[in-house]
């Protein structure tokens, strides 16, 4: 089972957006979703969020931004480049107008749209983080969702006050990550 779950975390910076992602079978979904404090609906609840938020994004935008939409217990976590303040406002407000959605935690950056090499090297902190947060075996690493941008790391998640500061303190003491911001719901 642990190399299942290793499989997953190695796996998911490259299915960035999907859900459960089937490594191993049905089995390790039925791993993911067993372990997950959202409930079956929620998780599809998420899905559904970043599908159509990312997809009435894209369709306003085209090019010049470079957007990723998360969701997370429908707590949505926009973070990416976009041109000026005002497409930073109307991507917010896209998100917020997706059904469902309770919140959204706007991080764009207002800047140029980042390189392949930036985003390469994102996608190896947060398998970095996952890594470190399966091998620490102090909480379940996956009820915290790891998403890098511009080597900031954001976690998010429905975790107890502990479970937040563990996490934090793994993410923050990686190679590569420059700041980490905490996205979390708590349980206590």
């Amino acid at each position: 089972m642990r190399t299942a779950i290793i499989a997953l975390l190695l796996a998911l910076p490259l299915v960035q957006g999907c859900g459960a992602l089937v490594a191993g079978g049905a089995a390790a979904t039925g791993v993911v979703v067993s372990q997950d404090r959202r409930t079956v609906g929620t998780l599809t609840e998420d899905e559904g969020i970043e599908i159509k938020a990312a997809s009435r994004i894209g369709d306003r935008f085209k090019d010049g931004v470079h957007i990723n939409v998360t969701s997370y217990n429908r707590m949505v976590l926009l973070t990416g480049e976009v041109p000026d303040a005002a497409a930073r406002t109307e991507a917010e407000r896209i998100a917020w107008a997706v059904e469902n959605v309770r919140g959204v935690h706007d991080e764009l950056a207002v800047a140029g749209v980042s390189s392949y090499t930036v985003r390469s090297n994102d996608s190896l902190i947060t398998t970095k983080v996952k890594a470190r947060l399966l091998d620490s075996q102090k909480l379940n690493p996956l009820h915290v969702k790891v998403v890098t941008e511009n080597s900031i790391v954001y976690l998010m998640g429905l975790v107890t006050k502990e479970e937040a500061n563990q996490a934090t303190e793994i993410a923050r003491t990686t190679s590569g990550v420059q700041k980490v911001v905490r996205v979390f719901e708590y349980l206590d």
